[in-house]
């Protein structure tokens, strides 16, 4: 059967058994009443653990309520100012706000689309942040991860970064999330590794940042009891668990399968208008996003003959924080190099999950190609 549509994401895809697993496991929560907490929660959070390489993994409610969570734990307080990238989903400028605290958006790199360490230096100079929040967008990092991680350490800034796209992403080999002083991600189930509702988690190898977030997310409980901070209702449910437990077992193979859809696409779209980009440096990506660039006076056609042949797309992310009607009123400052902004009006997402067929990429690349 010739293909005739392609979304741009679906999340109805597993191996083999998994639907049935998964559905067998729920009925057995279900019969123990375990919906929230229980052994799959603290096992879920021991794989997350292994497979990072981090100290600690902490489950929460939803990807947001991660860095919330992560800047109360590390200090971070009211009208501290913190560092966020000016090219980045809304939750990562919302989370420093929810905090009390006070965004300072940075500029990205044009070529790299992520944080560099130039720029990163300007602005801890410049507005002498508390503490900063580094964005690993599109399931990559910034070539310039390492040094920025030591810049931050040695001038006194307390870096988290909001992994939310780059679970399985690795720098110089080993995992963005297991290595980074505190970092955080998004199980929402769009993601690479998602769950079956919405949830979270924070790594760590601090015993201290561990301890804190364990108390935030438990309405700041030092016992059943008693109170010692002032935290949220975050836990991670049961279920969640158990998909996230699961999925797990079979990351490697989907981010294969993502990461098939990406190197397809660049080999494919060579010469053409729209440029398909990939991470540099040391940067191990995971196949989160299939990220290309057109100039964009061109990209309102291609997207409409992407439409009329039925072909799914993104435009992750169509705006700058900082020229957000939300960010009135609570920014601290910025650098605005117009980077982001021009990032917002170039790029454009092709569809990419695991287990898309080579159909369907095929597809995509001969609607992009008679587009041209």
């Amino acid at each position: 059967m010739s293909i005739q549509q392609v979304p741009f994401i679906t999340l109805n895809r597993f191996e083999p058994g998994f639907r049935d697993e998964f559905l067998a496991g729920v009925a057995s929560l279900f019969d123990k009443t375990q919906f929230v907490g229980g052994p799959i929660v603290a096992e879920m959070e021991a794989n997350l653990a292994k497979y990072t390489k981090s100290k600690h993994a902490i489950g929460c409610a939803n990807g947001t309520d991660a860095i919330q969570i992560a800047l109360r734990a590390v200090g971070v307080e009211k009208n501290d100012k913190v560092l966020v990238p000016d090219m980045t989903f809304w939750a990562t400028f919302e989370a420093v706000v929810n905090v009390g605290a006070n965004p300072v958006t940075v500029d990205v790199n044009r070529t790299a689309c992520h944080w560099d360490l130039a720029t990163f230096k300007q602005a801890v100079e410049q507005f002498k942040p508390k503490a900063a929040v580094m964005v690993h967008l599109y399931g990559w990092a910034t070539p310039d991860t390492l040094e920025i991680r030591k810049y931050a350490k040695d001038n006194g800034v307390i870096l988290i970064e909001d992994g939310a796209q780059c679970f399985g992403t690795e720098i110089d080999g080993q995992s963005i999330l297991g290595t980074a002083a505190i970092s955080t991600t998004s199980f929402y189930p769009a993601k690479v590794l998602g769950a079956s509702g919405d949830a979270g988690a924070i790594f760590t190898a601090n015993d201290e940042w561990a301890k804190n977030c364990r108390t935030l997310i438990n309405h700041g409980r030092t016992d059943h009891y008693s109170h010692g901070m002032i935290g949220w209702n975050s836990r991670i449910g049961a279920y969640e668990s158990l998909f996230l437990n699961m999925s797990l077992r079979h990351i490697d193979a989907r981010i294969k399968s993502r990461m098939n859809a990406v190197k397809f696409y660049e080999e494919s779209l060579q010469g053409l208008p729209l440029k398909p980009v990939r991470a540099g440096g040391k940067v191990t990506e995971n196949g989160y996003c299939a990220v290309a660039m057109i100039e964009p006076s061109l990209r309102p056609a291609l997207i409409e003959n992407l439409k009329k042949a039925n072909v799914g797309y993104g435009t992750i992310y169509p705006g700058a924080m900082s020229k957000q009607s939300g960010s009135a009123g609570h920014l601290a400052g910025k650098i605005d190099n117009g980077n982001a902004h021009y990032i917002s009006q170039a790029v454009l997402n092709l569809p990419c999950f695991a287990y898309i067929t080579p159909e369907e990429l095929q597809y995509v690349v001969d609607t992009v190609k008679k587009s041209f």
